[in-house]
């Protein structure tokens, strides 16, 4: 894609592994890498992934990716998945930049649940790649109805999630069936059960 509309919000999104800097022994698989995603909402209404930053590394250097690229992109906030080390999340970008804005994100459904709606995005054209991301289209391929099926922890594509998420949360909407309600959740975006 060559050109990108006016963006109204952009989000930086954080799925955090619990890695160091220090890779494991030679003996045991390295780290899972940290999910580093940004994106924006244009005014067309689409939403824009703009740049993959994910990384193998531990707290002091993803906050400083993170906070970076909040930085450099102008971005409205960081958004940070809050299952895997709870508070830690925000902690590390409130250290690698005080005053950050934070939005907490909070999983209580499986993987491959949270991203079928994005899936649906992605099936009407609403979420476009500005540029090549290999490894990401790589684990988002692994995704299906039962489950995921790629090789190693989708973290580009649970972070690509929470971006999307953050963006366009209509999609991610739930409906009370039985009073015809809808739902929809503002900051966490998946109501625990």
């Amino acid at each position: 894609m060559d050109e990108v509309p006016q963006l109204i919000r952009i989000v930086v999104a954080v799925d955090p592994s619990g890695a160091d800097d220090v890779e494991k022994g030679a003996d045991t698989p390295p780290n899972d890498a940290i999910g580093n995603i940004v994106a924006g909402l244009g005014i067309d209404g689409n939403i824009y992934i703009l740049e993959d930053l994910t990384a193998t590394a531990g707290p002091a250097t993803w906050g400083n990716i993170a906070t970076t690229a909040y930085d450099r992109w102008e971005a409205d906030t960081v958004v940070g998945e809050m299952n895997y080390g709870g508070a830690m999340v925000k902690f590390v970008i409130q250290t690698s930049r005080p005053g950050t804005p934070f939005q907490p994100v909070s999983a209580s459904r499986g993987k491959h649940v949270r991203a079928e709606p994005i899936a649906a995005l992605y099936e009407e054209g609403k979420v476009r790649h500005v540029g090549y991301f290999p490894e990401l289209e790589e684990e988002l391929s692994g995704f299906s109805t039962h489950g995921y099926n790629g090789a190693k922890s989708p973290n580009r594509a649970d972070a690509l999630v929470w971006a999307c998420t953050a963006l366009f949360p209509g999609a991610t909407k739930k409906v009370n069936k039985a009073a015809n309600i809808e739902i929809i959740p503002t900051v966490n975006h998946f109501n625990k059960r």
